[in-house]
This record gives C-alpha cells, structure tokens and sequence, in this order.
C-alpha cells in the first residue's frame, strides 16, 4: 500500500468504539472515514471524537471504495456477519474481542481472510497493556527462573441489571470476560492439557461466576477466575499473580472514574517487595497501530493473529462444556 493514509470505517460507537475512535485519532497515517451505528446520534457522538462522518447504514461504510479498512466494534454476536461482509468487499478487518462465541463463526472468519487476500486482526488487548507484557517477557527470558502458574481475575457486575457496566447483549463468562486471560495464559504457557470448572449460577440458571483450572502435563497449572455476580458497589477489578521459582509478579487493577488505580509488585524469593514501574501505553492505540502497519506492509500481524483468539474461544467453550458435565475436558 502507498504511503497514502489508511482509511478507516468503524462500526459500532458503544464504548468500545468511542474508545477505538480516540485511539484511531492519535494513531499516525490513519483517517477515520466513517463511523456506524444504528442509532445515528450515537453514531455522531462517536464520529465527533475523530472527525468522521457518521451513518446508519453499515452496508455504506463497508462498500465505500474509498476506505481501505473496518474496525468492527459491534457485539460478539454480530462479528460474523460484518467481518465476512468486509473482507469479501476487500477490506482488511480488525475484530474486538470476544472475536466469536461459536467455532464455525470463528472459524468461517478466519477462513474468509485469505479468501479475500487480505489482513483479519483480533484485539488481544493484554498482549499491549505494559504489565502483561512485562510478564510475558520476564517468562521469555528466564529472570525469575521458570514460570510455574498464573491466577487472573476479571470482576464485575454487569450481570445485575442496572449495574455500572451491564451490557444487555453480554454473554457469561466464559467469554465475555475469560477469553482475555485464556489468551494472557496461553500466550506465555502454551496450550493446556485440560480443564476443569466449576460456577456458581445466576437466577436465571446460567453461570455467573466460573472458576476454571488449566492443567499442564509437565505438572504447571493456571486458575482463571471470573465473575458477572459481584454486588453494585463493587468495582470492575482485574489483575494476576505469576508464580516463578525465584519470585512472583502481582498485578492488580481497581477501574472506578478515571484511569485504573494499579499496583504492580514483585515478591522475590529473598527481600522484600518491590514495586515494579513500567512505561504506560494506551493499549487500544497500540493494538490499532500495529494494525494499521501490518496494513502497510510494514510487519507482520502474527501477534494479533485470529488463531489465538480461537485458541482463546477454545477454552472458553471446554469450560462451558466443563460446567454441563461436570468433569474435566481434554484438550
């Protein structure tokens, strides 16, 4: 591709593409051109923030032959429908994440990216936050020894009606909120064994909050905790601890307004604690970076590679098929 900047259409302007919206803003050799929604005061809301046109109509943005690329931001259930269209109008796609809540949409995507010849990205978001890369690279490299096992968490409400981050169209769990730390733990462990989860249900009978454990064969192991269920008052918390043999890394995050009140630690194995600082980011302008480059030609787009989000939708689907039959799963 020229040297010309990349034109980007969004479709969706909820939070996450009001947030993909800003971040495009600041992202260098990108316009966005467009952005959709079904509701057109929302779609402006959004497009104000990047100075972009807004509309109602999807079929629009994707079709315009003067946008080179779609970000699509529109639930997890609807990935399928807008990523296949664009690709099979030539456009190259990034996907937010969940990327899919079945196998055959999953895979249907993915198939349809060299159909068309072109690029299909999935926002791993972790894989750009500075803390989880700093662990990503400390298992890397062997500092701390070997990594033995990682617990993350992600907490919240959103399962209460009238909670701060309820979100109608939001599925459980599995992969509303575990297919990010699916993705961290894979990304730095491998794929597992197995998996075995157990949940606590919901009023409605599904699950609504999971604890799921991933089993290594050379006896390392993981815990994914999360949770839809927590009371109102309860802020979205998310974080880690990754045990090595000579230490552990402890990341925690509180979201309440503003940014994240984060604390990031080291606990060797002698002395005392350290607070570990790393240079901060904005991950959602990271990811679109990487994005817009791979458009280019400039790199390749493997880190964000569709394939390890079904590697991710993978275990979210054994848990689920974990919890109705209530045993382990091999993988």
């Amino acid at each position: 591709m020229s040297a010309a900047k990349i034109r980007i259409g969004i479709l969706g302007a909820g939070a996450m593409g009001s947030a993909h919206a800003g971040s495009l803003a600041n992202v260098p050799g990108v316009e966005v051109a467009a952005v959709f929604s079904r509701d057109l005061s929302r779609a402006a809301a959004a497009a104000e923030i990047c100075g972009a046109k807004p509309t109602a109509d999807a079929t629009e943005v994707i079709a315009h032959p003067a946008i080179d690329a779609i970000d699509v931001c529109v639930p997890s259930v609807n990935h399928r429908e807008f990523v296949i269209a664009a690709l099979k109008q030539g456009k190259h796609v990034f996907c937010e994440t969940p990327f899919a809540l079945s196998t055959d949409d999953g895979r249907a995507m993915i198939d349809a990216a060299p159909q068309s010849k072109r690029i299909l990205m999935v926002g791993l978001l972790m894989r750009s936050i500075a803390h989880y890369e700093h662990t990503y690279h400390a298992a890397c490299s062997g500092e701390h020894g070997k990594l033995l096992g990682i617990t993350a968490y992600r907490l919240g409400s959103y399962l209460h009606p009238g909670a701060p981050d309820h979100k109608s169209h939001y599925s459980d769990p599995s992969t509303e909120l575990m297919t990010f730390d699916f993705d961290f733990i894979q990304w730095l462990m491998g794929r597992p064994a197995r998996i075995s989860a157990s949940a606590i249900t919901t009023e409605r009978g599904i699950p609504g909050e999971i604890s799921a454990v991933l089993g290594y064969d050379d006896g390392r192991s993981a815990t994914v905790l999360a949770s839809g269920l927590m009371p109102k008052s309860f802020p979205f918390s998310a974080g880690y601890r990754a045990v090595f043999e000579r230490g552990a890394l402890d990341l925690q995050n509180v979201f309440e307004a503003g940014p994240p009140k984060t604390n990031f630690a080291f606990y060797p194995a002698e002395g005392s604690a350290q607070r570990v600082e790393v240079k901060g980011n904005n991950p959602y302008e990271k990811e679109l970076g990487l994005f817009a480059e791979a458009v280019r030609g400039e790199t390749g787009g493997d880190l964000l590679a569709p394939e390890h989000a079904m590697n991710a939708l993978t275990l979210s689907i054994a848990t689920q098929r974990s919890l109705r039959e209530r045993r382990a799963i091999e993988l």
